[in-house]
Protein backbone atom coordinates (compact mmCIF):
# COMPACT_ATOMS: atom_id res chain seq x y z
CA UNK A 1 0.00 0.00 0.00
CA UNK A 2 1.16 3.54 -0.78
CA UNK A 3 2.73 5.04 2.37
CA UNK A 4 1.13 8.47 1.91
CA UNK A 5 -2.34 6.91 1.64
CA UNK A 6 -1.63 4.80 4.71
CA UNK A 7 -0.45 7.88 6.65
CA UNK A 8 -3.65 9.72 5.73
CA UNK A 9 -5.74 6.75 6.86
CA UNK A 10 -3.83 6.54 10.16
CA UNK A 11 -4.30 10.28 10.77
CA UNK A 12 -8.05 9.90 10.19
CA UNK A 13 -8.15 6.79 12.42
CA UNK A 14 -6.33 8.51 15.28
CA UNK A 15 -8.54 11.60 14.92
CA UNK A 16 -11.59 9.32 15.17
CA UNK A 17 -10.22 7.77 18.38
CA UNK A 18 -9.69 11.22 19.89
CA UNK A 19 -13.24 12.18 18.88
CA UNK A 20 -14.72 9.00 20.35
CA UNK A 21 -12.94 9.63 23.65
CA UNK A 22 -15.14 12.70 24.20
CA UNK A 23 -17.68 10.37 25.79
CA UNK A 24 -15.19 9.38 28.50
CA UNK A 25 -15.43 11.99 31.23
CA UNK A 26 -15.24 11.77 35.00
CA UNK A 27 -17.21 14.69 36.46
CA UNK A 28 -15.66 16.79 39.22
CA UNK A 29 -17.88 19.16 41.23
CA UNK A 30 -17.13 22.78 40.38
CA UNK A 31 -15.05 21.96 37.29
CA UNK A 32 -17.06 21.90 34.07
CA UNK A 33 -14.59 19.88 32.02
CA UNK A 34 -14.05 17.10 34.58
CA UNK A 35 -11.33 14.53 33.95
CA UNK A 36 -10.94 13.65 30.29
CA UNK A 37 -8.47 11.54 28.32
CA UNK A 38 -8.57 13.58 25.12
CA UNK A 39 -5.53 15.63 26.09
CA UNK A 40 -3.48 12.47 26.66
CA UNK A 41 -4.65 10.96 23.37
CA UNK A 42 -3.69 14.14 21.50
CA UNK A 43 -0.18 13.94 22.90
CA UNK A 44 0.05 10.16 22.41
CA UNK A 45 -0.91 10.26 18.74
CA UNK A 46 1.56 13.12 18.25
CA UNK A 47 4.39 11.12 19.79
CA UNK A 48 3.49 7.95 17.90
CA UNK A 49 3.51 9.65 14.49
CA UNK A 50 6.18 12.22 15.30
CA UNK A 51 7.02 15.55 13.72
CA UNK A 52 4.42 17.71 12.01
CA UNK A 53 2.42 14.62 11.07
CA UNK A 54 2.00 13.94 14.79
CA UNK A 55 -0.16 17.04 15.20
CA UNK A 56 -2.38 16.17 12.21
CA UNK A 57 -4.88 13.91 14.07
CA UNK A 58 -5.43 16.56 16.75
CA UNK A 59 -5.71 19.33 14.15
CA UNK A 60 -8.33 17.27 12.27
CA UNK A 61 -10.22 16.54 15.49
CA UNK A 62 -10.10 20.24 16.40
CA UNK A 63 -11.34 21.29 12.95
CA UNK A 64 -14.35 18.96 12.93
CA UNK A 65 -15.19 20.08 16.46
CA UNK A 66 -15.07 23.77 15.54
CA UNK A 67 -17.30 23.27 12.50
CA UNK A 68 -19.96 21.78 14.75
CA UNK A 69 -19.56 18.05 15.31
CA UNK A 70 -19.99 17.18 19.03
CA UNK A 71 -16.48 15.75 19.49
CA UNK A 72 -15.21 17.86 22.38
CA UNK A 73 -15.48 16.58 25.94
CA UNK A 74 -19.04 16.27 27.13
CA UNK A 75 -20.34 15.97 23.55
CA UNK A 76 -19.80 19.66 22.77
CA UNK A 77 -19.03 21.14 19.38
CA UNK A 78 -19.16 24.33 17.38
CA UNK A 79 -17.16 27.54 17.36
CA UNK A 80 -18.96 28.80 20.46
CA UNK A 81 -17.08 26.17 22.52
CA UNK A 82 -13.97 28.29 22.01
CA UNK A 83 -15.78 31.33 23.38
CA UNK A 84 -16.13 30.17 27.00
CA UNK A 85 -13.56 30.08 29.77
CA UNK A 86 -12.53 26.48 28.94
CA UNK A 87 -11.93 27.25 25.27
CA UNK A 88 -8.19 27.55 25.75
CA UNK A 89 -7.89 23.84 26.42
CA UNK A 90 -9.14 22.96 22.92
CA UNK A 91 -6.57 25.23 21.29
CA UNK A 92 -3.97 23.95 23.73
CA UNK A 93 -4.50 20.35 22.62
CA UNK A 94 -3.34 21.27 19.10
CA UNK A 95 -0.34 23.23 20.36
CA UNK A 96 0.60 20.51 22.85
CA UNK A 97 0.38 17.85 20.13
CA UNK A 98 2.57 19.92 17.81
CA UNK A 99 5.20 20.44 20.49
CA UNK A 100 5.16 16.75 21.52
CA UNK A 101 5.45 15.62 17.90
CA UNK A 102 8.36 17.95 17.16
CA UNK A 103 10.30 16.94 20.28
CA UNK A 104 9.73 13.21 19.79
CA UNK A 105 10.64 13.36 16.10
CA UNK A 106 9.82 10.81 13.47
CA UNK A 107 9.77 7.26 14.84
CA UNK A 108 12.29 4.67 13.67
CA UNK A 109 12.39 0.87 13.78
CA UNK A 110 15.67 1.05 15.71
CA UNK A 111 13.62 2.28 18.67
CA UNK A 112 12.60 -1.32 19.33
CA UNK A 113 15.92 -1.38 21.20
CA UNK A 114 14.91 0.84 24.10
CA UNK A 115 17.69 3.17 25.24
CA UNK A 116 18.01 5.70 28.04
CA UNK A 117 18.32 8.45 25.44
CA UNK A 118 15.10 7.31 23.79
CA UNK A 119 13.24 7.20 27.10
CA UNK A 120 14.44 10.70 28.00
CA UNK A 121 13.44 12.11 24.61
CA UNK A 122 9.98 10.56 24.72
CA UNK A 123 9.49 11.61 28.34
CA UNK A 124 10.42 15.20 27.50
CA UNK A 125 8.07 15.16 24.50
CA UNK A 126 5.15 13.84 26.53
CA UNK A 127 5.62 15.93 29.68
CA UNK A 128 6.33 19.17 27.80
CA UNK A 129 3.40 18.49 25.46
CA UNK A 130 1.09 17.89 28.42
CA UNK A 131 2.26 21.12 30.08
CA UNK A 132 2.14 23.27 26.94
CA UNK A 133 -1.49 22.36 26.29
CA UNK A 134 -2.41 24.34 29.42
CA UNK A 135 -0.81 27.59 28.21
CA UNK A 136 -3.68 28.97 26.09
CA UNK A 137 -6.05 28.38 29.01
CA UNK A 138 -3.99 30.80 31.13
CA UNK A 139 -4.79 33.56 28.65
CA UNK A 140 -8.45 32.52 28.49
CA UNK A 141 -8.78 32.75 32.27
CA UNK A 142 -7.07 36.15 32.23
CA UNK A 143 -9.41 37.33 29.45
CA UNK A 144 -12.54 36.13 31.25
CA UNK A 145 -11.57 37.00 34.84
CA UNK A 146 -9.20 39.97 34.52
CA UNK A 147 -11.91 42.58 35.06
CA UNK A 148 -13.01 41.13 38.40
CA UNK A 149 -9.76 39.62 39.71
CA UNK A 150 -6.94 41.42 37.91
CA UNK A 151 -4.24 39.60 35.96
CA UNK A 152 -2.51 38.18 39.04
CA UNK A 153 -5.82 37.02 40.50
CA UNK A 154 -6.78 35.38 37.21
CA UNK A 155 -3.44 33.56 37.05
CA UNK A 156 -3.89 32.38 40.64
CA UNK A 157 -7.40 31.18 39.74
CA UNK A 158 -5.98 29.22 36.80
CA UNK A 159 -3.48 27.41 38.99
CA UNK A 160 -6.02 26.77 41.76
CA UNK A 161 -8.96 25.73 39.58
CA UNK A 162 -7.33 24.06 36.58
CA UNK A 163 -3.64 23.29 36.80
CA UNK A 164 -3.19 22.08 40.38
CA UNK A 165 -6.26 19.76 40.48
CA UNK A 166 -5.18 17.96 37.29
CA UNK A 167 -1.41 17.85 37.85
CA UNK A 168 -1.32 14.40 39.46
CA UNK A 169 -3.92 13.01 37.04
CA UNK A 170 -2.00 14.29 34.01
CA UNK A 171 1.24 12.88 35.43
CA UNK A 172 -0.35 9.41 35.51
CA UNK A 173 -1.69 9.89 31.98
CA UNK A 174 1.77 10.95 30.81
CA UNK A 175 3.37 7.80 32.25
CA UNK A 176 0.89 5.61 30.35
CA UNK A 177 1.49 7.58 27.15
CA UNK A 178 5.27 7.13 27.50
CA UNK A 179 4.97 3.37 28.10
CA UNK A 180 2.59 2.88 25.16
CA UNK A 181 4.74 5.03 22.88
CA UNK A 182 7.91 3.14 23.72
CA UNK A 183 6.27 -0.06 22.49
CA UNK A 184 4.35 1.28 19.49
CA UNK A 185 6.68 3.84 17.87
CA UNK A 186 8.86 1.15 16.18
CA UNK A 187 5.71 -0.52 14.82
CA UNK A 188 4.40 2.78 13.47
CA UNK A 189 7.82 3.45 11.89
CA UNK A 190 7.85 0.06 10.20
CA UNK A 191 4.47 0.58 8.53
CA UNK A 192 4.51 4.32 7.86
CA UNK A 193 8.11 5.31 7.25
CA UNK A 194 10.34 2.37 6.39
CA UNK A 195 10.71 1.59 2.65
CA UNK A 196 9.17 -1.59 1.31
CA UNK A 197 11.61 -4.48 0.84
CA UNK A 198 10.92 -4.71 -2.87
CA UNK A 199 11.45 -1.01 -3.46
Amino acid sequence: MNKSILRSAIVAFFAAIICASSFFRIPIPGIASGIVIQNALCVMTAVLLGGLLGAAPTALFFAVGVIGLPVFSGGQGGFQVLMNINGGFRIGWVIGALVAGMISGRPSVIEKHITVKGIIRLSLAVFIGMLVLYLPEVFYVIAFKNSELGVLGAVKLFFAAFFAPFLAVDFVKAIFVILISLKLRPVVAMYLYEPEKDE
